[in-house]
């Protein structure tokens, strides 16, 4: 093991310093419009499957096949938030040289920093209880395994994965992004397969409409799935280093080719997100609104429309389990180096992480009710990175001239407002205080 660290920091070392004098060239302008996008591509991609997760599934089956289409505005309101925050989050690694974990310890007191490491690694084991869950669901419905072996497969598949990133950046961009092109052409397929009317999703789509606290609660959960703590860190952290930028017209360019980057990624993942709505919707909730539950939802496919569109379920599954859970890991990572100046060897953090999916299964809990917990445990603690995001973007002796606008602070205080008065109807219903419906 020794003699192979040496070759594989040289080969990462190598595979780095080509990419980086490629995008050198692209930044000069001595390459074309499509291979400079390609060049610049990867850290929205890799963040976007934080966003399609097998939260996202639980979630979006539970608003489909319960509420027909009525929650699709949701869902649409929760993406258009991740792109502006996941957007603010690539300027502020590309302008500081910082991720947001690093600007906290740096600029605020230190019994916040250590309040937001807290926060944000409970979050990360919220995120892992769903990520983790979901790889090892798939992964026991397809083999006929027990949920268990289910997890151990998913826990030695994602630590393989993990092991890529000592190859340097790219390799691992081209895995994660292959599993999301993966799962975006399962659900262009279910679109084929699922009798879907078009008419009332496009309305739903528009108008908004929370028919009852129950509704309300999964909302949260949607925005929860959706908007994602740990992946708001992790875009400032793959950008911040992606390369030495000199000046600040090159950061302008970089900035540029990232918010381009960031709509697309985030398009992709809230196009998939929009699909599993009305996969579920048009094939659960005439006749099967119970249906609550990955697995049930499974194996209600089969009759209904047949193996093909099951097997096509499945495996979106487990590669949204699988690579969610590797870009999980590292985002744990950079988060607690960023935080307290920290870091664990990768095992530990993995083994760590999976304890509590581990402590679900062992005490017989219900996983997909596990995974719809976690992100609204997730949900709250979705304000803190908001918040310090919106303070440091809107800083002009920290962003210089690349400071939010007033139209980008004015959305960007929107989607933190929302968030927010989620959170609170939510702890509201939580202590039993009675939620009036919102009928559209």
């Amino acid at each position: 093991m020794a003699s192979e660290a040496p070759a594989q920091i040289e080969t990462a070392s190598f595979v780095e310093g080509t990419t980086s004098l490629a995008l050198r060239e692209a930044l000069a302008g001595r390459r074309g419009r499509v291979a400079t996008g390609w060049l610049f591509a990867g850290p929205a991609i890799v963040a976007s499957i934080a966003y399609i997760d097998p939260g996202n599934f639980a979630t979006n089956i539970q608003a489909g096949a319960r509420y027909g289409y009525s929650l699709l505005w949701v869902v649409l309101a929760a993406n258009l938030i991740a792109m502006l925050f996941q957007a603010l989050s690539a300027k502020l690694g590309i302008v500081t040289g910082r991720n947001l974990a690093e600007m906290c310890r740096e600029h605020f007191p230190r019994p916040v920093v250590w309040t937001m490491w807290v926060v944000s690694e409970i979050a990360a084991m919220a995120t892992d209880l769903a990520e983790f869950l979901g790889g090892a669901i798939g992964l026991s419905l397809l083999f006929h395994m027990p949920l268990l072996a289910g997890m151990a497969l998913t826990a030695i598949i994602t630590y393989g994965v993990l092991m890529f990133e000592g190859l340097g950046f790219r390799p691992i961009e081209l895995i994660i992004g292959s599993m999301v092109s993966i799962i975006a052409l399962c659900y262009v397929v279910e679109l084929f397969i699922t009798p879907v009317d078009w008419a009332s999703a496009a309305v739903h789509t528009i108008f908004p409409q929370i028919p009852d606290a129950e509704a309300l609660l999964l909302s949260v959960g949607i925005i929860g799935a959706t908007v994602m703590p740990h992946a708001v860190y992790l875009q400032s952290g793959l950008t911040q280093a992606r390369m030495p930028l000199r000046n600040d017209a090159e950061r302008r360019k970089v900035v540029r080719f990232s918010h381009r980057e960031v709509i697309i990624a985030l398009a992709i993942a809230g196009f998939v997100n929009m699909a599993m709505v009305v996969m579920a919707s048009g094939a659960f909730h005439a006749g099967h609104a119970d249906v609550a539950e990955i697995e049930t939802a499974y194996n209600t496919l089969t009759p209904l429309l047949g193996i093909g569109a099951a097997a096509v379920f499945l495996l979106s599954l487990i590669a949204s389990g699988i690579s969610s859970s590797t870009v999980g890991t590292m985002a744990g990572q950079m988060i607690m180096q960023g935080f307290i100046s920290f870091r664990i060897p990768i095992l530990i953090r993995r083994l760590v992480t999976m304890l509590p999916a581990f402590a679900v299964v062992a005490l017989g809990a219900n996983a997909t009710s596990s995974l719809v917990i976690s992100q609204v445990v997730l949900s709250i603690a979705l304000p803190l990175p908001m918040i310090s995001l919106l303070i440091f973007t809107s800083r002009r002796d920290i962003m210089g001239q690349f400071v939010n606008s007033r139209l980008t602070l004015v959305a960007a205080l929107a989607g933190t407002t929302v968030v927010l008065l989620l959170n609170i109807f939510l702890i509201l219903q939580t202590f039993g205080v009675a939620m009036p419906a919102f009928a559209g």
